[in-house]
């Protein structure tokens, strides 16, 4: 019988529905990857579903000690890394491409997409649970007041799904808000029509200001020698992916190099 957790102050809200432990670790296609890593299982509820699913090579990263060792111990054999996922390096720890899922730690969540985003060549599914808010906004639209940074960033390489809404009774501790269980699947992208660091900055620039048009948010990152771009009197949210794409090329051939 599995023994009981011996700390629950890590920080993390640990899932005990195993029915919604279930339902996650089934939201995995296993189609296009070898490997699966979960990041911070914490008392293994996931852990396990996933285990059961018999993947060629699964694995899971847990920082701290004190579940690394209850992981060891109640489930022989599985594949732990003692460290920080966001100091991973994805490429030289698994041998081919690999998919991501977990009970994200809220407080880190954005980060972690951030992290895969370094490593989308490698990385063709997501899936997992994070805080509703952060869940919609990855997953929202142009035109919404959630659509960000993180919505263009990931789109721009993966389809995003938000599946199901998780309410707070199932954690313990339970959080403060509901929880949100999205799947993100790498897309047809091989390379963005734009320089993919500019994009990067652009977007960033635009959304650092996004209560102003794109003509003032942009004009305060980059010195342009014209202004005369048809995206310039909207505001960063109204810009699709593609478009942003577009703006990004306009921006290379009219801002002077710093």
């Amino acid at each position: 019988m599995m023994k009981v957790h011996p700390k629950k102050s890590l920080g993390q809200h640990f899932l005990k529905d195993r029915n919604i432990a279930a339902r996650i670790a089934s939201t995995l296609s296993g189609e296009g990857y070898i490997s699966v890593l979960e990041i911070g299982p914490g008392t293994g509820v996931l852990t396990h579903f996933l285990q059961e699913m018999n993947f060629m090579d699964f694995r899971v990263i847990e920082i701290d000690s004190e579940s690394v060792s209850y992981l060891k111990e109640n489930f022989p054999g599985l594949k732990v890394i003692h460290g920080d996922f966001l100091s991973l390096d994805l490429a030289d720890e698994f041998p081919g491409k690999l998919a991501v899922i977990g009970n994200f730690p809220y407080n880190i969540s954005s980060q972690i997409f951030f992290r895969i985003l370094e490593y989308r060549n490698l990385v063709p599914e997501i899936a997992g649970m994070l805080q509703k808010e952060v869940a919609e906004r990855i997953c929202a639209s142009p035109g919404s007041k959630t659509y960000g940074i993180l919505s263009v960033l990931l789109q721009a390489f993966y389809s995003t799904e938000y599946l199901f809404t998780v309410a707070e009774h199932v954690f313990f501790p339970p959080p403060r808000v509901k929880s949100g269980v999205i799947r993100l699947r790498r897309n047809d992208v091989v390379k963005l029509d734009c320089d993919e660091r500019l994009f990067f900055r652009v977007v960033k620039a635009a959304f650092n200001q996004r209560r102003k048009t794109l003509r003032n948010s942009i004009r305060s990152s980059f010195r342009l020698t014209s202004e005369d771009n048809r995206f310039f009197g909207l505001r960063a949210e109204q810009l699709s992916v593609r478009e942003f794409v577009e703006l990004t090329e306009w921006i290379s051939r009219f801002s002077v190099s710093e």
